[in-house]
């Protein structure tokens, strides 16, 4: 097959890519880095350099094409970032429609059902609903857990404040994934026919805060290591210190006060999701511990 993934040598691409290849695909990767050509090309994959705000550019990289991957990459330098997810969105589904591709696995989130209330899972639920607008399309949606690997940003407290924690308690029941385990599931995807508009959910684990604090905490020494919950102005002021924009600041906030009042679950309940992935809390806390004690 031919296929296009976006996302240049991120942590679900690069592994996806992998995969791909190894299954004999021929493999275009989109960056908008130009210093990353040479790597993916060094991979058997073909390099495509432009933005993903660029449709036309799209269009060309997508023409020929039997699969898609795509997902909108973080760009914290955004002033509006459900704005910013919104235009993402248009350009995919003009570029889409454009090339002919007729089937694509969407990066989606947990709590994209939710139009607002959910931080920068608004952004990506405008994206749901732009794609799922098209025709003669199948597309999945597939809505992701809890990175482990945004534990990796809260390091620096645990060596400095001995504890985790953010704007929510420690008692909230978390859906976790490695990133992995979405490459491995979108691959599996990729080489399926659609049917339709499908939502998928992956996950890896599902644990409380306290028990990720725990059981990270066992890795790297520390096992009384604590979750404690901080106000939300704590919460935003801890990520203005650590360098984030008010805007990214806020939403992050926002998306913590919904995992932690339960709607983000809602509908992974409701479609009774169980984890999959093969990737379970004490498999990324060695990854973590190899991280803390870099």
């Amino acid at each position: 097959m031919k296929i296009v993934i976006t996302g240049s040598t991120g942590n679900i691409s690069k592994p996806l890519a992998r995969i791909l290849l190894g299954r004999g695909h021929q493999l275009t990767v989109v960056s908008s880095n130009p210093a990353k050509k040479e790597g993916i090309e060094q991979t058997g994959a073909s390099a495509a350099i432009g933005s993903i705000a660029d449709n036309n550019f799209l269009e060309s990289v997508f023409k020929g094409a039997d699969a898609v991957y795509a997902m909108v990459p973080p760009d914290f330098s955004q002033s509006d970032y459900v704005s910013y997810f919104r235009e993402a969105g248009d350009s995919y589904a003009q570029a889409l429609q454009a090339s002919g591709v007729k089937r694509i696995v969407f990066l989606s989130s947990i709590g994209a059902d939710l139009p607002s209330g959910t931080g920068p899972i608004a952004g990506i639920h405008q994206v749901e609903q732009i794609l799922g607008g098209l025709k003669d399309l199948d597309i999945t949606f597939l809505r992701a857990g809890f990175f482990y690997t945004n534990f990796l940003a809260n390091i620096d407290m645990i060596k400095h404040a001995g504890f985790l924690g953010t704007n929510y308690a420690a008692n909230t029941a978390l859906v976790l994934v490695h990133p992995a385990d979405i490459a491995a599931a979108a691959a599996d995807l990729l080489e399926q026919p659609g049917q339709g508009k499908e939502i998928a959910y992956i996950s890896s684990d599902e644990r409380t805060a306290l028990e990720v604090a725990k059981v990270l905490g066992a890795a790297i020494g520390k096992p009384d290591l604590q979750w404690i919950q901080f106000s939300d102005e704590d919460a935003l002021q801890g990520m203005r210190s650590a360098g984030l924009p008010d805007e990214i600041a806020g939403k992050y906030a926002e998306m913590n006060r919904a995992l932690g009042s339960g709607i983000l679950l809602q509908d992974y309940r409701k479609q009774d999701a169980k984890p999959s992935g093969s990737h379970k809390l004490e498999d990324f806390a060695t990854e973590f511990a190899a991280a803390y004690n870099a």
